[in-house]
């Protein structure tokens, strides 16, 4: 058991998963706008599968992927942190920026703000030389955060080996944000 980091920023907290966040996340995950850019919408089972593996994976590490909530009333908005991927992909070995709102809170710039939060964990806490990101082509609002958060598009697409190759959502880019680079833009704005 690890002691969890639980970065706050401004209007956000990413803390530990509790049990009343199940809800609210199978909500989410049952929305199908939120998870367009997903094979499926996830029923009850799944969605409080993945909460546990994120929860217990926290409690291991210290670090992964942590329920958000609006630090003004405590109330569960998605997920978002820092994940090591399947081995199969391309560029694995890797630990990647990830996020996931529920739909009433998109717009406002919460993602950005815990996608910074929980690069801020993976380069000045975790020491990471690299955290990348990738998302399927046409998915622009999530490349639109990638973009905002200092990440570079590296040109570099493939072909997401979990899915079908008939499916729509196959084709992914890749971005990426060296220590380096963080550091820099980090300083420019301190």
């Amino acid at each position: 058991m690890s002691d969890i980091i639980q970065p706050e920023t401004r209007r956000l907290r990413l803390r530990q998963w509790r049990a009343d966040d199940r809800d609210a996340f199978a909500d989410m995950c049952a929305d199908p706008e939120v998870m367009r850019y997903f094979p499926a919408t996830l029923d009850r089972a799944r969605s409080d599968l993945m909460a546990r593996a994120c929860e217990q994976l926290l409690a291991e590490r210290g670090w992964g992927v942590w329920a958000v909530e609006l630090l003004e009333n405590g109330a569960f908005i998605g997920i978002a942190g820092l994940n090591i991927p399947d081995p199969d992909l391309p560029f694995s070995p890797c630990v990647e920026v990830l996020w996931r709102l529920a739909r009433p809170y998109w717009g406002q710039g919460y993602a950005t703000e815990a996608a910074e939060a929980a690069l801020r964990v993976g380069f000045d806490q975790l020491e990471l030389d690299e955290i990348v990101s990738f998302a399927v082509l046409g998915n622009r609002r999530s490349r639109a955060v990638m973009e905002r958060i200092g990440m570079a598009d590296t040109g570099r697409t493939f072909d997401h080996p979990r899915l079908p190759e008939a499916s729509p959502l196959r084709r992914h880019c890749l971005y990426s944000l060296s220590r380096r680079d963080w550091s820099e833009k980090s300083e420019r704005l301190d």
